[in-house]
């Protein structure tokens, strides 16, 4: 028997949006990894990209549970001597609250070319305003 492999039509990609306000990190980052590989359609298939597009909004209101805004840290290396910053997760809120979802996301799906493309359909914004009213997303309610 043959393997089944799915028609993918790339025009008919739907688009979510997500508000984060309230929502806990993991959970949210669980939710939406789902949707961009496409694990919410009967049509899923590990090796293809059968996912839709995500905008993920109020990205400063997402809650991480413990003491995990004091103690996690996010470690960078630029590859020179003494190149190796740390940062908290207070830290990267204040400055780039939306590296936080990409980064929780970026860790659950493939680490391979699947994935760099897949990450592309991910868009995160600080604050309620987004630039994709055109495209007519529909509301994911987060699991909370």
């Amino acid at each position: 028997m043959k393997t089944f492999l799915p028609k993918i039509d790339v025009d008919a990609r739907k688009w979510h949006v997500i508000d984060a306000d309230g929502a806990v990190l993991g959970r949210l980052a669980v939710q939406v990894a789902n949707i961009l590989r496409g694990r919410n359609k009967p049509i899923f298939t590990p090796h293809i990209d059968a996912g839709d597009f995500v905008v993920v909004i109020n990205a400063e209101k997402v809650i991480l549970t413990g003491k995990k805004e004091t103690a996690k840290e996010f470690m960078s290396y630029s590859g020179w001597k003494g190149g190796e910053k740390r940062r908290t997760v207070a830290q990267v809120r204040a400055a780039h609250p939306e590296r936080l979802i990409m980064h929780a996301v970026k860790g659950m799906i493939p680490k391979n070319r699947l994935g760099d493309r897949i990450l592309t359909k991910l868009k995160v914004y600080k604050g309620s305003k987004h630039e994709h009213q055109a495209q007519q997303p529909a509301v994911v309610a987060v699991v909370k």
